[in-house]
């Protein structure tokens, strides 16, 4: 935490909901009273390109873009998006990131080979992270498109943050006829990542 600002990086491929994710998240954050700044970065996002979210929270952030090397956590949906992001993260920093491969054009045209082991990886790198069946979950929720939220459940056991205000910034952001689908999602993704704590 550099001058009681956080940084939270959120990376994935388009489709995969990073951006709602990222706009429950600062809902959350002004929720609990914190400054938040946000900026996207998408290029292709609706052809299965890169999307990736600066999230900065603290009592007053200047700037949305988080500078390399100061991520606190890095939250991915997708393991190589993830992986080649790495470097934006602080060295005792924490990876939430969905244990899901995405074969980007260049390994689908069979001009590159998908990264092995990047779990792995990332594990040995910043021991303090953890790698979520978010699909699994996701369709335990009942909906395949829930991911994103079992990723802020466990997400939100990194965070100080009262967990009625997760439930509240859900209620504001999802359409109701999806939310009880996403508190369930939430609440398999935080259990998770509990259980695997414990």
């Amino acid at each position: 935490m550099s001058n009681g600002v956080q940084n939270i990086l959120l990376v994935g491929v388009g489709g995969q909901g990073t951006l709602l994710a990222s706009e429950i998240l600062s809902e959350v954050l002004m929720l609990s009273g914190y400054d938040v700044k946000k900026a996207e970065v998408h290029g292709m996002a609706q052809r299965g390109g890169s999307v990736v979210s600066h999230v900065r929270f603290g009592s007053k952030v200047y700037s949305p873009i988080i500078p390399e090397g100061q991520a606190d956590i890095l939250f991915g949906f997708e393991l190589l998006e993830t992986y080649r992001y790495l470097p934006l993260l602080k060295k005792d920093g924490q990876v939430v990131v969905n244990d899901f491969e995405i074969a980007p054009p260049g390994v689908a045209l069979g001009k590159q080979e998908y990264p092995a082991d990047i779990a792995a990886h990332i594990k040995e790198t910043f021991p303090r992270s953890c790698v979520v069946e978010g699909i699994v979950l996701a369709k335990e929720a009942g909906n395949m498109r829930t991911v994103n939220t079992v990723l802020l459940g466990s997400l939100s056991t990194m965070m100080d943050i009262d967990q009625g205000l997760w439930y509240q910034a859900l209620t504001n952001m999802v359409p109701q006829r999806f939310l009880e689908e996403n508190i369930r999602a939430f609440e398999l993704g935080r259990q998770a990542q509990r259980s695997r704590s414990d």
